[in-house]
C-alpha cells in the first residue's frame, strides 16, 4: 500500500510548502507529494493567494530527493497538450525522474471564466478534448514523433526532445470517476487512478466499471494503481486509519492525504503517526 500527501498550493506560503514537503521527503512512508493544478484557491475565499502549480512542482521536484512528486491533476484545458508533455518531460529529467504525470478533463468555471479558457461547449466536448490531449501526450513521451489530427487538437510529426529517464515514460495518472468517459480513458492510458473521496460503496462500483473497460481494451486491472484522495486535519486526526482501512477492504491500494491550508510541516507527522498505526 501506498501513501502520498497533498498541498493544495492556496491560502498558504511557499516556504511553509516547501517546508512541508522537505519533512515529507524525510519520512518513509509517504511514497509521493503533490500540488494541484488551479490558478484561483478552490476553497476558502476565492480571492485568497494561489500559487501556480507547474513552476511549483518544478521547485518542489529540485528541493527534494526521494520522494516522487506530481500533480493531482493538470487541467488539460489550461495548456496545449504538446505543451504539457515538453514541461512533463523537463520536470521528469529535473526530478531525476521521479515525475508522476496527474491529468484531468478540468472543471473550475470561475477561473477559466475569467481567463478566458474553454472548457469546452459541453461536457461530451471537454471529456472529447480530454482523450485527445491525453493521446498526444502518451505519444509524445513515448515516441520519436506523433501525429493526431482531432477535433479539437492537431499535432503533425510532432517531437519532445529530450525525454525524461523513465521508460516508456512518466506514469500516467488520471483523477476523476466518471464511469461512461473517464474510467474508460483511464482503462485506456493510465497507470495510475486517482479516486475523490466518495462513499465506498460507490467507489466499489466505479472499480469494477474501470475492470470492464480494462477488458474491452484487453488490460489486466490490477496493473493499474487504485488511489483514493481523503482529507486530513491535523487538528482532528482521529479517523483517518479507519477511512484507510474501509476503502482498502474494497480494494484501493493506495491513498493521498489531503492536506489542510495553511501549511505546517508538523501535519505531515501528524499523518504519518496516524498512517503507522495501521497493521
Amino acid at each position: 500500500m501506498k501513501f502520498g500527501i497533498k498541498t493544495n498550493p492556496q491560502h498558504t506560503t511557499w516556504d511553509a510548502m516547501l517546508a512541508t514537503w522537505q519533512r515529507a521527503d524525510s519520512i518513509d512512508i509517504f511514497e509521493s507529494a503533490w500540488v494541484f493544478d488551479h490558478f484561483y484557491p478552490i476553497h476558502g475565499d476565492p480571492n485568497g493567494p494561489c500559487l501556480e502549480g507547474w513552476t511549483a512542482l518544478a521547485a518542489l521536484a529540485q528541493a527534494t530527493e526521494r520522494i516522487r512528486v506530481g500533480t493531482m491533476v493538470n487541467g488539460m484545458p489550461y495548456r496545449h497538450p504538446a505543451i504539457t508533455a515538453n514541461m512533463a518531460a523537463t520536470v521528469d529529467i529535473v526530478s531525476g525522474g521521479r515525475l508522476n504525470l496527474g491529468l484531468g478533463a478540468g472543471w473550475y468555471d470561475t477561473e477559466a471564466d475569467a481567463y478566458g479558457i474553454s472548457l469546452g461547449a459541453s461536457l461530451g466536448d471537454r471529456m472529447d478534448m480530454f482523450d485527445e490531449s491525453v493521446e498526444i501526450i502518451a505519444g509524445m513521451l513515448t515516441n520519436e514523433s506523433t501525429t493526431l489530427h482531432g477535433k479539437h487538437y492537431q499535432v503533425t510529426d510532432a517531437r519532445c526532445e529530450p525525454k525524461g529517464p523513465q521508460r516508456p515514460r512518466p506514469p500516467i495518472v488520471i483523477g476523476g470517476g466518471g464511469e461512461k468517459r473517464t474510467l474508460k480513458t483511464v482503462a485506456r492510458f493510465a497507470d495510475h487512478w486517482n479516486s475523490p473521496p466518495i462513499d465506498v460503496e460507490v467507489w466499489r462500483r466505479k472499480r469494477d466499471v474501470l475492470g470492464e473497460h480494462c477488458a474491452a481494451y484487453g488490460r489486466d486491472p490490477e496493473m493499474i494503481h487504485k488511489s483514493v484522495m481523503i482529507r486530513f486535519d491535523a487538528t482532528a486526526p482521529d479517523g483517518l486509519c479507519q477511512t484507510i482501512e474501509t476503502y482498502a477492504s474494497a480494494g484501493a491500494d493506495g491513498f493521498i492525504v489531503n492536506l489542510a491550508s495553511p501549511h505546517d510541516p508538523g501535519h505531515v507527522e501528524a499523518a504519518a503517526d496516524q498512517v503507522s498505526k495501521l497493521g
